[in-house]
C-alpha cells in the first residue's frame, strides 16, 4: 500500500480522538466552566452539526480546488478549531470551537476516501479507504484513553492541544508524503447535485443512516451497561472500551479486504452479523465475561461494512466522488444522533439499559433491508432484459 495512505491515516487519527476523547471529558470541562452536564452535552452535539453542515459546503466550496491543496486546508482549519478549544476561556466560545472543528471533518474523510480509492488499482479501493479510516479507529485504542488520561491529570485543555499537535502532524505527513492531484476539470455545482437524483445513492444514504445509527444506540449507553448491569467499576470501563477500539479496527480491516471482492455481499453479511451481535448482547450483558466478547464483536461488526459503503458511493455519484463520500459523513452523525435519541427512548420508557441493544438489532435489520433493495436495483436490469431497462447507476429521479 502506498505511503501516501500513513498520511491520511495520521490526519484520521487525530478527527477520531478529537470527535470522541470530550465524551471522557464533560465533567472537568463542566465544572471548569461552571455549566451544567447536559449544557456540557452541547460541546459533541456542535461538533456533529459541524460535520453535517461542513461535509455538504465546503466540498461544493472546493470543488474546483486540487485535492491535496483541500486536504491540507481542512487540517489547517481542523487544528486551528482544536487550538481555538484548547483556549476558549467560555462555555460559549468553546461551543464555537468545537463547531468550527467538526467543519472540516466530513470533507476531508470524502476527499480523502476519493484520494486514498486513486492511489491504488481499482481491485484495492476498499483495502485503500480502510487504511485511512483504520486511524480513525485507532484513535478510539489510543488517542482517545490518552487523551482522557491526559485531560484529567493536568486540565482537559491539554487534551486539545495534543489534538492540535497531532493535526500539525498530519498536515505535515499530508503535504510531504500525498502527491500531487490533478485540478479537477468540467466540474459545475449542478453536475455535483445531479448524482443525487439516483435512487441507488440515497439507499447507499439510507443503509448508514438506519445501519450505523445501530451501533450508536449501542454505544451511546455502553458504559452504563457495562457498570450497571454488567458490574464492572468505572475504572475497568476504559479498557472495555478500547476493546470496543479494537474491535473496530479488526473490522475496519478485514472489511476493506472483502469489499474489494464484492461490496454488496460484505453489507449483507456485516449488517446481519451485527444485528445478531446487538441482540446477543441483551443477554450477554449479565456475563462478564460474555460481554466483553460481544463488544468487541459489535465493534468489528459494526464498522467492518464501513469500506464498502464509501466504496458503494464512489460508484453510484461517479460525477461527484468527494461530494458524495463526504455526505456520507454526514450522515454518519446523523446516524449518531438517531441512534443515541432512539437509545435514551427506551431507556426513558422503563425498559432497561439494555433496550437500547434491542434498538440497535431493528435498526441494522433496516439498514439491511434497504441495502438489499439497492442490491436487487442492480440487478433488475439484467433480469427484465427490456430494452426499456437502464442500468441501476443510470436511473434518475424526476
Amino acid at each position: 500500500m502506498p505511503i501516501a495512505l500513513l498520511a491520511l491515516a495520521i490526519a484520521a487519527f487525530g478527527i477520531g480522538t478529537t470527535e470522541f476523547v470530550m465524551m471522557g471529558l464533560l465533567p472537568e470541562v463542566a465544572t471548569d466552566l461552571q455549566v451544567s452536564i447536559p449544557d456540557a452535552g452541547g460541546y459533541i452535539s456542535l461538533y456533529a452539526l459541524g460535520v453535517v453542515i461542513g461535509a455538504p459546503v465546503l466540498t461544493i466550496l472546493g470543488m474546483r480546488a486540487r485535492r491535496k491543496a483541500m486536504l491540507l486546508s481542512m487540517l489547517v482549519l481542523f487544528t486551528a478549531g482544536n487550538l481555538f478549544s484548547a483556549f476558549a476561556p467560555t462555555h460559549e466560545l468553546l461551543l464555537t470551537a468545537r463547531f468550527v472543528a467538526g467543519l472540516p471533518h466530513g470533507t476531508f474523510f470524502g476527499i480523502g476516501a476519493v484520494v486514498a480509492a486513486g492511489l491504488v488499482a481499482a481491485d484495492k479501493r476498499g483495502q485503500a479507504i480502510s487504511m485511512m479510516f483504520i486511524g480513525l479507529t485507532v484513535a478510539n485504542i489510543v488517542g482517545v484513553p490518552i487523551g482522557t488520561l491526559l485531560g484529567q491529570a493536568l486540565g482537559w485543555r491539554w487534551a486539545f492541544g495534543l489534538v492540535a499537535v497531532i493535526g500539525v502532524v498530519a498536515l505535515a505527513a499530508v503535504a510531504a508524503l500525498v502527491p500531487a492531484q490533478p485540478k479537477p476539470t468540467d466540474v459545475s455545482l449542478r453536475g455535483e447535485l445531479r448524482a443525487f437524483r439516483r435512487p441507488q445513492v440515497w439507499l447507499a444514504f439510507a443503509v448508514v443512516v438506519f445501519g450505523f445509527a445501530a451501533t450508536f444506540s449501542f454505544y451511546s449507553y455502553i458504559k452504563p451497561v457495562l457498570t450497571d448491569v454488567t458490574g464492572y467499576s468505572a475504572t475497568a470501563v476504559t479498557p472495555l472500551l478500547a476493546l470496543f477500539g479494537v474491535g473496530m479496527t479488526v473490522g475496519t480491516a478485514l472489511g476493506g479486504r472483502l469489499a474489494d471482492r464484492n461490496p454488496m455481499q460484505t453489507l449483507y453479511v456485516f449488517l446481519t452479523a451485527l444485528a445478531a451481535s446487538l441482540g446477543l448482547f441483551v443477554f450477554t450483558a449479565h456475563s462478564a465475561v460474555l460481554a466483553p466478547i460481544t463488544v468487541f464483536l459489535i465493534g468489528a461488526t459494526g464498522f467492518a461494512a464501513i469500506p464498502s459503503i464509501q466504496a458503494r458511493i464512489l460508484d453510484q455519484a461517479k460525477e461527484a466522488p468527494a461530494l458524495g463520500s463526504a455526505s456520507i459523513q454526514s450522515t454518519f452523525n446523523i446516524a449518531n444522533s438517531l441512534g443515541a435519541y432512539l437509545g435514551g427512548l427506551v431507556i426513558a420508557a422503563g425498559l432497561g439499559l439494555t433496550a437500547p441493544s434491542w434498538v440497535g438489532a431493528l435498526l441494522a435489520i433496516v439498514g439491511l433491508g434497504f441495502a438489499l433493495l439497492s442490491g436487487w436495483l442492480d440487478r433488475r436490469p439484467r433480469s427484465t432484459g427490456t430494452v426499456a431497462a437502464q442500468p441501476a447507476e443510470a436511473v434518475e429521479i424526476g
